[in-house]
């Protein structure tokens, strides 16, 4: 049960140190840039209480900055090398973020930092009561040895022979997507190969209308290019905007948007598998894990038909 409490932390720690860069990027206030070199100096010599007054200094006197500061202290708030971290503030501040500025550059990466901090806390909260019985478990599983493991990678390796010889003498004909079911279908000849579970953008009913609006399309388009140094892992472009969207679009007078893909999960963050679902994170594209991108991509080349349903 340590190791599941260390590991919680270590991806709090990961999350950290990969989103610790920003604390010392430029501002573009320049009045406030040396106020924030101080602040980043306090936090990089472990003051964390020094350097969260000095962020509050910041905020009362340049407010224009008050998202940049909101997601610094909410990192230092949940950095776990504070002795006096606390997830609740961490959380209040990637909040008020997020409902003060929503077209924050900011927002995206604290809507995940929200996701990870309430599911450490939820969890260590559980971990105290569970420990002893995880532990006696744990011991039947190490004493049965490594049997379990090698049935699960025997079943992982059949079900990848399986899908490669149901692919093997071609392409998928069409790739289906249910938005309301989260759902990915690769489709042969009418027949479903394999399912996967999706995540789409924040605002996830009904058609995508307009650029920003945070939907995913539903019409028939193809994959009509793909880009595997993608800043999401790999993606495959979708040929939204189709004349219908264009049309109706133009209709109300506004920008049909664009950019729309089947990708994996935000480089820097593929650790997160699976649980990418539990948000709907996108701006209107279509998210699998790193591994999933990489198996529908070697099967799905350009030309193959997307299908978008409600």
């Amino acid at each position: 049960m340590a190791k599941k409490q260390s590991r919680m932390g270590e991806h709090l720690f990961f999350i950290c140190i990969i989103l610790t860069p920003i604390l010392l990027c430029g501002c573009g206030h320049y009045n406030a840039k040396s106020t924030f070199v101080e602040a980043n100096n306090l936090f990089s010599q472990g003051d964390y209480q020094a350097s969260l007054n000095k962020y509050e200094q910041i905020i009362e006197k340049y407010p224009t900055t008050g998202d940049r500061v909101l997601f610094e202290m909410g990192i230092i708030y949940a950095h776990p090398k504070n002795a006096h971290k606390d997830y609740q503030k961490s959380l209040e501040c990637f909040q008020k973020l997020i409902k003060d500025y929503p077209g924050s550059g900011y927002r995206q990466n604290s809507e995940m930092m929200i996701f990870y901090i309430n599911n450490v806390a939820i969890k260590d909260k559980t971990i105290t009561t569970q420990q002893t019985q995880i532990e006696t478990l744990q011991q039947e599983v190490e004493s049965k040895g490594n049997g379990i493991i090698t049935l699960q990678e025997k079943i992982k390796a059949l079900e990848q022979r399986v899908f490669a010889f149901a692919t093997q003498k071609g392409s998928v004909d069409k790739i289906l997507i249910e938005k309301k079911e989260r759902r990915l279908m690769l489709i042969s000849k009418g027949e479903v190969l394999k399912a996967y579970k999706i995540a789409l953008g924040g605002n996830p009913n009904g058609p995508k209308e307009r650029q920003g609006d945070n939907k995913t399309p539903e019409g028939t388009y193809v994959i009509d290019s793909r880009n595997k140094d993608s800043f999401y892992h790999l993606s495959l472009h979708i040929s939204y905007p189709n004349e219908r969207d264009k049309k109706r679009a133009k209709e109300l007078g506004v920008s049909p948007g664009g950019n729309i893909m089947i990708h994996g999960i935000k480089n820097g963050f593929s650790w997160v598998g699976d649980a990418h679902t539990e948000v709907e994170w996108t701006k209107g594209c279509i998210a699998v894990t790193d591994e999933e991108i990489e198996e529908i991509e070697k099967v799905a080349p350009n030309g193959t038909i997307v299908e978008i349903g409600p």
